[in-house]
């Protein structure tokens, strides 16, 4: 019985702690993604949750300081 509820024990730290330990911007996504293409997309923007390969920045400002560029739409 003791083994069981030690063995509990851990299983809920193993499965609480990931969530401790992720970033803030990893659970609602990143406030701008730049697309492998080179496109900033904000979120809330058209394209921003069909962004799968990208690099994401606080801002766009630091997303066109990189290099990016506004979305057309």
């Amino acid at each position: 019985m003791k083994k069981l509820l030690v063995s509990l024990a851990g299983l809920s730290l193993a499965v609480m702690q990931p969530t401790l330990a992720t970033p803030a911007f990893a659970q609602s996504g990143p406030a701008v993604k730049m697309s492998k293409t080179g496109i900033c997309h904000p979120r809330g923007g058209t394209y921003y949750s069909r962004t799968k390969k990208f690099t994401p920045y606080k801002s766009m400002q630091a997303c066109l300081k990189a290099g990016g560029r506004r979305p057309k739409r």
